[in-house]
């Protein structure tokens, strides 16, 4: 069979042709508007991101792989189901012979990552907080379809009911944006929720922290006890943000910021906190220095 050019495969076509339905049940949602799928690759693009080296997460039956391929030198494609990743290595076999696509099966939070430029992808729902946790901190562009609800807490603002732990962590690494909804028409089988397309630029914050992993974890820590004031989360958290002394934390912190709770917080005042607690609290990354 002759491939058609890359950027025009019909979405309902590959699934026919991989044989394989979505299952709800193991967070597969194929994404077959072509309209959505045609726009997705143009927000990188827009905004000139390098698209030397594209990294797709959950490739599926390569609807956006397709289209990966039209913009981007190189793509690679995480895929956990092996049945996919098979059919995605014969349906592109072409780009795969060219060295222009590689195919990893495996789980997108347990394989080694490839040094890419930008990641593009219609991410598993069920891990996409964790994923996004993971691609953040390479400080790469990121264009990533996910929930509505999880676009509208990555990209919300202090004091707002959305605002929380993935607010800070994205803000600390990116600009976001939600530049797209999409409705469940666009997917097969069709999720039980509306969908939002994210765009993330990285950037430096506007403040600086001692570490970037003792400040996530405290984000982490306090954040579990979003309802208490920040003297009690810190308190209360001392074995997950690895303080050893929560108190001599509170005693040394801003009395303005303690009365706080940790979602009417600006990103700078957690970073304020944080470093308090990093040189008075001895946290275990401290401990090793």
């Amino acid at each position: 069979m002759t491939e058609p050019p890359t950027g025009t495969r019909d979405p309902d076509a590959l699934i026919r042709r991989a044989g394989i339905a979505g299952d709800p049940n193991a967070d597969q949602h194929f994404l077959i508007d072509d309209r959505v799928l045609d726009r997705i690759p143009s927000y990188a693009t827009e905004r000139e991101f390098d698209t030397t080296h594209i990294l797709e997460v959950g490739g599926g039956t390569g609807g956006l792989t397709d289209r990966l391929l039209a913009v981007g030198e190189r793509v690679t494609v995480i895929e956990r189901d092996p049945r996919l990743a098979a059919f995605l290595e014969t349906e592109f076999a072409t780009a795969v012979e060219a060295g222009r696509l590689d195919i990893i099966t495996g789980d997108a939070l347990a394989v080694d990552l490839p040094a890419f430029t930008t990641a593009i992808s219609n991410l598993p729902y069920g891990i996409s907080s964790e994923v996004i946790f993971r691609l953040l901190p390479t400080r790469r562009p990121l264009v990533l379809m996910v929930q509505l609800e999880f676009a509208e807490r990555m990209a919300a603002e202090p004091g707002t009911d959305e605002y929380g732990r993935l607010s800070v962590t994205a803000g600390h690494y990116a600009a976001v944006e939600l530049v797209e909804t999409v409705p469940p028409t666009a997917f097969d089988p069709q999720p039980a929720v509306e969908s939002a397309l994210v765009r993330t630029t990285p950037r430096e914050p506007a403040y600086t922290v001692p570490d970037d992993e003792f400040f996530l974890r405290f984000l982490r820590a306090v954040f579990t006890q979003r309802r208490k004031t920040m003297r009690n989360a810190i308190r209360n958290t001392v074995h997950i943000s690895g303080l050893v002394d929560g108190d001599a934390v509170v005693d040394a912190a801003d009395e303005s910021l303690l009365r706080q709770r940790a979602g009417n917080l600006t990103p700078a005042e957690f970073a304020q906190l944080a470093t308090t607690a990093w040189e008075v609290g001895n946290p275990e990354e401290k401990q090793g220095q």
